[in-house]
């Protein structure tokens, strides 16, 4: 009889040991953000990743993918964290909202936008180049009808060139279906760029070569500060043409500016429900977009990695992290830095 308690208790003891080994493995399991592929993106999750690693001492990773294929893994919860969402633009992200697998926490960059654009100079001609205007009435997506000669596209000279998205982005979709929307798809060749980079490098190229280009972009990008850019206007927000443009499949759709850009975190349901700490810190995300822009055109001209920009944003930009982390928190993470 005086067995049993000694063997209850070794037993008691191997529960317990398995019990905290199971515990210090859940603790040590990394929480996944997706790679974002676009500057903005990627700085904004380095951003974050710092301040969950050394703030909370929650260990992170990321996990590459195209913006659908991140929003389905965060639905599965094979994602943690999407640092940039454009919440509500792709049919993948609403159904998984509506069915309560993601939640879009914050309103991180106030004044973001997307569209269409043109260099000033196409429009207005530029004496200090020698650029002539080559499109002096271009206004509107409808103008572009007069104008496929003025942006030629040299493999396909009897049509003009748009410079869409990268195949993979919710965006590609969007803009595939605009061009069909205002008959466009006729007089322009639908040119996907293979990445983010490459869709930056080839419209730099033409902007310093003073050559005409029209392309989709967004901000906040380096891009947009650097250059004198023009949006070309399109008809106004309208939800049920919106609809049309994110279903690559609907055969007729409708012309409709871009949704209003409101850029959020994005979370899976069992972060939401298993870290309040950070979801309270998320929803308070406040970046300015003229420091967020300043600090992306740096780290593109001075070749920095997202994650050294991060820390010289964290380093020269306190004031507006801390307000975001209790007062305890903002002290690890400055220590750290």
């Amino acid at each position: 009889m005086k067995r049993i308690p000694t063997l209850l208790a070794g037993l008691l003891l191997a529960v317990g040991l398995a019990s905290t080994d199971s515990a210090a493995a859940e603790e040590r399991t990394p929480i996944h953000f997706g790679a974002i592929g676009w500057e903005s993106g990627a700085l904004t999750t380095e951003i974050l990743r710092l301040i969950v690693e050394h703030g909370f001492g929650y260990p992170t990773d990321t996990l590459p993918g195209s913006t659908v294929s991140m929003e389905v893994a965060l639905a599965r919860n094979d994602l943690q964290v999407i640092a940039e969402e454009w919440a509500g633009r792709s049919p993948a992200w609403v159904k998984a909202e509506q069915a309560g697998q993601v939640f879009a926490l914050g309103d991180t960059v106030k004044n973001a936008e997307e569209g269409w654009w043109v260099p000033a100079y196409v429009i207005k001609g530029d004496p200090a180049r020698n650029l002539k205007a080559l499109a002096p009435d271009l206004r509107s997506v409808e103008d572009l009808k007069r104008y496929p000669q003025v942006f030629r596209d040299p493999e396909t000279p009897e049509k003009g060139r748009f410079l869409n998205s990268p195949s993979g982005w919710t965006s590609e979709t969007v803009n595939s279906q605009k061009l069909k929307a205002y008959g466009l798809d006729t007089l322009y060749n639908n040119f996907r760029s293979g990445s983010g980079a490459a869709l930056d490098a080839e419209i730099g190229s033409a902007i310093r070569r003073g050559q005409p280009v029209l392309f989709y972009y967004w901000s906040p990008t380096p891009l947009m500060g650097r250059y004198d850019l023009v949006r070309l206007e399109e008809p106004p927000f309208d939800p049920v043409a919106w609809a049309t443009l994110t279903d690559a499949k609907n055969p007729h759709p409708k012309g409709s500016r871009s949704l209003p850009a409101k850029l959020s975190i994005g979370v899976s349901a069992p972060f939401r429900e298993h870290y309040p700490d950070l979801v309270a810190v998320f929803e308070k995300v406040d970046l300015p977009i003229d420091r967020l822009n300043k600090a992306l055109a740096h780290m593109s001209e001075t070749r920095q990695s997202p994650r050294e920009a991060a820390l010289m944003f964290l380093r020269d930009h306190p004031a507006v992290w801390k307000a975001w982390l209790p007062a305890e928190v903002a002290a690890k993470v400055e220590g750290a830095l």
